[in-house]
């Protein structure tokens, strides 16, 4: 039996949705005290623990980093009761930390779980990253395209002008050249702080308002970015940047031995994947988890590429107060 054979991806849906919403729970209790550490960490130990109770032998091939750098859900650690198929698995136990710190919008919880060998083992190094909705030819925008001819060839696959198209670019001061550019084509952009796999995502998403997504930022964030648009619909092309030897390196212990390769979407997330997302601060993909006295509710995206079917799920519990 196949890896994908064993993959019951519609039972393991919801045991999914709530290692996401355990973790977004853990985190909310940290919004606003300004700690991104403490919240990543709460995170981090309730997604570990839901993780644990599932029927899977899972393996974390893009978690918190390297096992010396990271305690728990490091890259290689085993998940699961082990009784059960082999899974790939993605997360980002608190994708904003800052964003969960300060008690800014689009902080989200973000897990995606695969038959064994069906992701991209990226190192943690930067990836440059580029993705558009669903409904257009393939490579109608590619990495080797400079910027502005992106936005102008968006703009004629779409039929509109230049004008009409928004992009989402990481605010970080690499990006000055690059949004410089987009502007000088009259295009308009949404400059995000953090967390761009929920940028990525907010392309395939057609109430955002949002037509592509541009800019380096984190490779694993760029994989976990990737299954969530094989569930959405969505091109999206990532190519590995190393600054020094030390990055290098960090790609060929994962494997990597083509350094300037271009990967799609489908290169980077082979196989029918599920995907969950939990809103831990209010946001434009999910609202943030509610506080009530006695009650904490939340919200959680749902999404398996096999079917494309999305579904919300509120989740109200409640708590104890003290």
């Amino acid at each position: 039996m196949t890896a994908s054979a064993q993959f019951q991806d519609r039972m393991l849906s919801l045991g999914l949705a709530r290692v996401s919403e355990a973790a977004a729970l853990a985190s909310a209790k940290l919004v606003g005290k300004g700690d991104e550490k403490a919240a990543d960490q709460a995170a981090v130990n309730a997604m570990r623990e839901q993780l644990n109770l599932l029927d899977i032998a899972g393996v974390v091939v893009i978690g918190e980093g390297e096992r010396d750098e990271a305690p728990m859900l490091y890259i290689g650690e085993e998940v699961g009761t082990g009784n059960g198929p082999g899974v790939d698995i993605a997360l980002d136990p608190l994708e904003g930390t800052t964003l969960t710190a300060k008690d800014m919008p689009n902080a989200l919880t973000v897990i995606a779980m695969g038959p064994r060998g069906s992701m991209l083992h990226a190192p943690d190094v930067y990836m440059e990253k580029l993705a558009i909705g669903p409904g257009y030819e393939t490579d109608v925008v590619t990495l080797s395209m400079s910027p502005g001819e992106r936005v102008e060839a968006l703009a004629k696959a779409k039929g509109c002008d230049v004008a009409d198209i928004t992009v989402c670019i990481l605010e970080r001061p690499r990006h000055e050249a690059m949004i410089a550019e987009v502007r000088a084509k009259g295009a308009a952009i949404r400059l995000i702080t953090d967390g761009d796999v929920a940028g990525v995502m907010h392309c395939a998403d057609p109430d955002t308002g949002i037509d592509m997504y541009m800019g380096d930022g984190g490779a694993p964030e760029g994989v976990l970015a990737a299954a969530a648009l094989k569930c959405m619909g969505g091109q999206m092309y990532g190519r590995l940047l190393f600054r020094n030897d030390d990055e290098r390196g960090r790609a060929a212990k994962a494997g990597i031995t083509d350094l300037d390769r271009v990967y799609s979407r489908d290169e980077m997330v082979t196989e029918d994947v599920i995907f969950a997302a939990t809103g831990v601060t209010g946001g434009t993909l999910l609202p943030g988890v509610k506080r009530e006295p006695g009650w904490m509710t939340t919200e959680t995206l749902i999404m398996r590429s096999k079917t494309g079917s999305v579904r919300r799920i509120n989740y109200r519990t409640p708590v104890e107060t003290h």
